[in-house]
């Protein structure tokens, strides 16, 4: 009986040390081959995070972001979120539901999703909350109120800036092309206190799915 249990247990563990090392690779790099989930400009990226939920456990938090960015290795990323009605924030670190999230992965396609320029969200108000000021900048709010961060074309596929505090802005929300490729996750460049970026593989988070 012992040894019955004993058996059990290593085809168990070598079954997901098989899923986890040969499938999962296998079946990402098939997937992001194909025109629907690879890698491009105005590419739609899943991410389930694990989080903190305030006091001292941990929950899943669920992530959608948009590619407007992709300059060498550099991949900037942009939080699909809702504007919040007056008065009526919704959550603080931009994450949405497990119910949202899964329905997103369905729709997404479907949906109005408006490209909103950073400064425009911090005008007339609050920011992040839907208002007079950009309902008229942007009519398409007023069919869905899901936004992601843009920022203007002129200021993309540039050389990171010398300037100390610009150059901390440039390389926010900045991921590793390399990694989400070839390892499905998500590693933001950081400077740390350096002149030169690099990258912060305690902070990576794995990718679940990429659409376009």
């Amino acid at each position: 009986m012992k040894k019955m249990v004993i058996i059990s247990i290593a085809a168990i563990v070598v079954f997901y040390l098989f899923k986890q090392f040969v499938y999962k690779p296998y079946a990402w790099k098939k997937a992001i081959a194909s025109p629907e989930h690879r890698l491009q400009l105005g590419s739609f990226i899943f991410s389930r995070q694990r989080g903190s939920n305030g006091s001292q456990s941990m929950e899943n938090k669920y992530f959608i972001f948009k590619a407007i960015e992709i300059n060498g290795d550099y991949v900037r990323l942009s939080v699909v979120r809702q504007l919040s009605h007056k008065n009526k924030l919704l959550q603080s670190d931009f994450s949405t539901t497990k119910e949202s999230y899964k329905d997103l992965k369905q729709n997404i396609k479907k949906l109005t999703i408006t490209a909103i320029i950073k400064e425009d969200l911090y005008k007339e108000g609050a920011s992040f909350t839907i208002n007079n000021y950009l309902l008229t900048q942007y009519p398409s709010l007023a069919m869905s109120r899901y936004y992601y961060e843009d920022i203007a074309e002129v200021k993309k596929n540039l050389p990171p800036p010398a300037d100390g505090y610009e150059r901390q802005e440039y390389f926010s929300m900045l991921y590793s092309k390399k990694e989400i490729v070839e390892n499905a996750k998500l590693i933001p460049y950081t400077l740390n206190n350096s002149t030169e970026p690099q990258l912060a593989e305690r902070l990576s988070e794995n990718i679940e799915l990429i659409l376009n």
